[in-house]
């Protein structure tokens, strides 16, 4: 990937992590999501983000399923690497790297809420000692401050910052960020899957997508026509999936996500502590969502 071309654009389903039912890592059904979102025809996968479950992971569980991604599949892998410690997320970044990402996902510094300038710098340190493309993320709904769009600007001037993962739910900050970087060949992706549709209209180029996990062809579909300009086909894609993506967040993600994953018969919902399993009442709404979407009655497995 070079700054001559937009580094990422398409979509990029954020991963789950399956567990077994003794909390270690299910590296077989992992590979097996793996290589059927890839069939798919997604752009690229994103492993141990949020979606991943990476906060409950160890260092050397992160690594071993970034390996366990990137050997599995011929498409780019992007590996979530932050951590509000700029010392831990270097070297989560130097290893993801030496596993085998072809990119980072560098979530901003979560709880100490630093200052813009200390947010630049912890970026800017990772970007100079770690050569890989690298995407910046604001989610301050989990880190409690948002990347200024000042910070966002200047970051985006690093060769090695080519992106930027936009889950405030503010379209105008969004906005400022394209419009301000529309010249440097620097991308701007949804983390929201509702607002998809409406930032790509302004300008972002694609999706790191919860929903894509499910509905990946869905996904596609949406953003390929929205980017060619089509956006009443796009349109009615978004509305197609609008019930799904509201239902995978009823709860905190990913818990919906990984019940729908075993609904749909992709390996059994188990989360880590202190997660839990979807409420009675949303799993049965979401059963319904899912069976309208297939056309056909859908199996939940308990």
């Amino acid at each position: 990937m070079t700054r001559t071309d937009e580094p990422f654009s398409g979509v990029y389903p954020a991963m789950t992590t399956p567990f077994e039912s003794d909390d270690s890592i299910d590296f077989e059904q992992l590979r097996n999501d793996a290589q059927r979102l890839a069939d798919a025809g997604v752009d690229g996968l994103l492993a141990v983000g949020s979606t991943g479950e990476s906060a409950t992971l160890s260092h050397d569980e992160h690594v071993e399923v970034v390996e366990a991604v990137t050997d599995a599949v011929d498409v780019p892998v992007i590996a979530g690497a932050g951590s509000n410690s700029t010392r831990e997320a270097l070297d989560l970044s130097r290893r993801s790297a030496d596993a085998g990402a072809d990119a980072l996902l560098l979530i901003s510094p979560y709880y100490n809420k630093p200052e813009p300038a200390g947010m630049e710098r912890h970026y800017r340190t990772i970007a100079d000692e770690v050569d890989v493309p690298q995407i910046v993320y604001n989610v301050p709904s989990r880190t409690g401050r948002n990347v200024a769009v000042e910070t966002a600007v200047s970051l985006a001037e690093h060769e090695n910052i080519v992106g930027y993962k936009a889950a405030s739910g503010d379209l105008n900050r969004i906005g400022d960020v394209i419009e301000r970087t529309r010249d440097r060949n620097f991308s701007v992706l949804s983390g929201d899957d509702f607002l998809t549709l409406p930032m790509l209209s302004l300008g972002a180029t694609g999706t790191i997508s919860v929903s894509a996990n499910v509905e990946p062809e869905r996904t596609i579909a949406l953003v390929e026509a929205a980017r060619s300009g089509d956006f009443a086909e796009a349109r009615e894609i978004h509305e197609e999936l609008a019930p799904l993506v509201r239902a995978l967040f009823t709860e905190t993600n990913p818990i919906p996500v990984k019940e729908a994953m075993e609904i749909r018969g992709y390996g059994p919902a188990h989360l880590r502590s202190p997660l839990t399993r979807l409420s009675e009442g949303p799993r049965a709404e979401l059963a319904g969502i899912l069976e309208e979407l297939d056309g056909e009655p859908t199996e939940i497995h308990s």
